[in-house]
């Protein structure tokens, strides 16, 4: 009988060491999604008018302060010179979370195309950009997002100068995730 009850005081006390082995959260996050557009205004140095058009977004963070943004632009100049300027991004962002408001900045490399006035064709340059901004939670799976980018385009044929076009963008993106982002 003694026997017995030492045998199970000894299963007793590994099988309780074992069970705070899972202490910590079973299930958390790995990554941060979210995904939103945009409308536009730049200063093109190309053109005296400011272009405006449209900006699709993601980012996806991988820690709490570090993760990927990928950029879409497409700004058109209203007049019917029909110059363009079509962008895509994609670079690393830097995020802090304060409550409700997430400052970020970010560094990206893309590939821009410009099309020059009167239909005389389009070119493709490569081109650094460097930005920041703030996203802000207004539900639990939205953010409001105000951002600013700085753009170097490369010089080429046709931009001897490139171009280093300012971007202002105010949108918004659904935040995909099991609850508000993760601070």
């Amino acid at each position: 009988m003694r026997r017995s009850f030492l045998i199970c005081a000894a299963l007793f006390l590994v099988a309780s060491a074992r069970s705070f082995a899972q202490a910590g959260p079973t299930a958390s996050r790995l990554t941060d999604l979210q995904v939103g557009g945009g409308f536009t205004a730049a200063n093109s140095d190309y053109t005296t008018n400011k272009i405006r058009g449209l900006m699709i977004y993601s980012t996806l963070d991988f820690t709490e302060h570090l993760g990927v943004e990928l950029e879409f632009h497409q700004l058109n100049d209203n007049q019917p010179t029909k110059v363009y300027e079509r962008t895509y991004e994609a670079g690393v962002r830097y995020v802090r979370h304060y409550k409700i408001f997430h400052p970020y900045v970010k560094v990206l490399y893309g590939r821009g195309v410009f099309n020059f006035p009167q239909d005389s064709g389009n070119l493709a340059y490569n081109l650094a950009a460097a930005g920041g901004g703030v996203d802000i939670n207004v539900h639990r799976r939205v953010n409001v997002r105000a951002d600013f980018e700085y753009q170097d385009w490369f010089s080429g044929p046709g931009l001897s100068n490139g171009l280093s076009p300012t971007l202002f963008t105010i949108g918004a993106a659904y935040h995909f995730g099991a609850g508000v982002p993760r601070r």
